[in-house]
């Protein structure tokens, strides 16, 4: 009876997991929520390969516009956790152009029904706030179910 229980259970653990249900590691550093999520939301890792976020972090003086430059210490260990948890499946680790989530196929892939127009809204501001329609996205949580976009 208990081969029947545990079967199933190495099944589910061996599926591979999705964008839409990313995760965020639960030994996230204190340092990335303080200096990343004052801004954007703290993105999961898994959301980019190692070379975008060696590259996002090697680049903070000019990250995305803005300088987001922090000590050397808390840079290594961001940069060093972003690595350690970044995408290693082809799928979700194929290189972003310019370092944006919003720039890789999958994506555009999820997001290509949505009207250029709906990313403008006051309440969504851009692609990348992924927050604003999705509202577990903070904990990797980007369930179809649970999308709510703003009506303005």
């Amino acid at each position: 009876m208990k081969t029947y229980l545990v079967l199933p259970l190495f099944a589910l653990l061996a599926m591979p997991v999705s964008a839409s249900k990313m995760g965020m590691p639960t030994d996230a550093p204190k340092s990335y929520e303080a200096e990343c999520a004052s801004c954007h939301i703290a993105y999961p890792p898994g959301l980019l390969g190692q070379k975008n976020w060696q590259n996002i972090m090697s680049g903070l003086n000019k990250h995305f516009g803005t300088d987001a430059s922090m000590d050397a210490k808390t840079e290594s260990e961001i940069t060093q956790w972003l690595l350690k948890h970044a995408a290693n499946r082809q799928k979700y680790s194929a290189f972003a152009p310019e370092n944006r989530i919003t720039k890789t196929p999958w994506f555009i892939r999820k997001h290509d029904e949505v009207r250029a127009d709906v990313w403008t809204r006051v309440g969504i501001k851009s692609p990348a706030n992924c927050s604003a329609c999705h509202a577990d996205a903070a904990k990797g949580d980007f369930e179809e179910d649970n999308i709510r976009i703003p009506a303005k």
